[in-house]
């Protein structure tokens, strides 16, 4: 059996107050500006977070790691040939 309209508008009117929301009476996130974007969170493992208590011993522990680590070899760009 298909749905009328008019039982449609009915299942609209029957919404709690809370589902219905005034889009006039909105206004802008006041936290927005305060989230830092350049802020990464990692969750550590219980094992790793035992040895790593600050967030100083992380950050100085990988960067220990990143100049152990080989670089990588850039290459450059192959040269097209032209059709002669």
């Amino acid at each position: 059996m298909k749905k009328t309209a008019s039982s449609k508008t009915k299942a609209v009117k029957e919404l709690q107050a809370e589902y219905h929301f005034d889009y006039r009476q909105s206004r802008p996130n006041r936290f927005a500006e305060k989230v830092d974007t350049a802020a990464v969170v990692v969750v550590l493992d219980p094992d790793v977070a035992e040895v790593f208590t600050t967030p100083e011993s992380v950050n100085t522990a990988l960067r220990a790691l990143m100049t152990a680590m080989p670089q990588p070899v850039k290459r450059r760009a192959a040269r097209k040939r032209t059709a002669s």
